[in-house]
């Protein structure tokens, strides 16, 4: 299958060492001597639209992407034609690593807002790898926070209930905000609650109940996708507290 291609930036490209976002990044710990090497890992920057793929499941595997500005889904699709969503990556994250073994992409990404990248040529990065100190080593450290991510999510849906999960989805989204600088506590959120269901393996009447009942509970307060968490110790008790009785 061909690779989509999104709109390139010729000419406005940001190197590694001006980016805002050198700490959520591969180049962090990386000695500042070699830091201008890094700059040629980024062969391009593409902007993708709300809704539109950066690649699709079964694109050939060339580059991983260093999201800029905005987010994305990934998801797969089932036997049965439903779409599963298995993750939402913000600002600093890192998508793509899924095509490294087999050499074609294993899931879609979809761009959740108007969104911008930075493309990895992995080619280059196993280049610069063996002769940038420490370049290895904290591309592994980022491979690894994938695998933790994932982990988690298993955790989620093999052993929390309904709210339990969605609390710590909540908490989850609070912390990563919070990472990039944004508030913890008050923040929207650019999927919608049928794909949140998707990810949390749970119904979207289960989601939108959930919802319902931390409001009344005042949790959060809820307005569309606008979320503003008014007592965080008390998700984190909802999950603590479940645990505690199985």
């Amino acid at each position: 299958m061909k690779a989509t291609v999104p709109i390139t930036l010729p000419g406005l490209r940001k190197t590694c060492s001006q980016c805002n976002l050198f700490e959520l990044c591969i180049p962090f710990g990386i000695n500042n001597s070699d830091i201008p090497r890094l700059d040629e890992l980024v062969c391009m920057q593409r902007k993708i639209k709300r809704q539109q793929p950066l690649y699709r499941t079964n694109d050939s595997f060339e580059a991983i992407y260093a999201i800029r500005t905005g987010s994305f889904k990934t998801d797969v699709l089932l036997e049965d034609g439903r779409e599963q969503v298995t993750g939402f990556q913000m600002t600093g994250e890192i998508l793509g690593l899924d095509g490294i073994g087999t050499e074609v992409h294993t899931c879609n990404a979809i761009a959740l807002e108007d969104s911008e990248v930075c493309v990895i040529s992995y080619t280059k990065l196993e280049e610069l790898a063996r002769v940038i100190e420490g370049l290895q080593h904290q591309f592994h450290k980022v491979m690894s926070r994938e695998i933790v991510r994932d982990h988690g999510v298993m955790m989620l849906l093999g052993s929390m209930r309904a709210e339990e999960r969605l609390a710590a989805f909540l908490l989850n989204m609070s912390q990563r905000f919070a990472a990039r600088g944004f508030s913890a506590t008050e923040f929207y959120l650019r999927m919608t609650r049928e794909e949140i269901g998707s990810y949390l393996g749970l119904k979207l009447e289960t989601v939108s109940r959930a919802f319902s009942h931390f409001q009344e509970e005042g949790l959060i307060f809820v307005q569309q996708k606008h979320i503003r968490i008014l007592k965080s110790d008390g998700l984190r008790k909802l999950i603590l507290h479940q645990a505690s009785m199985r």
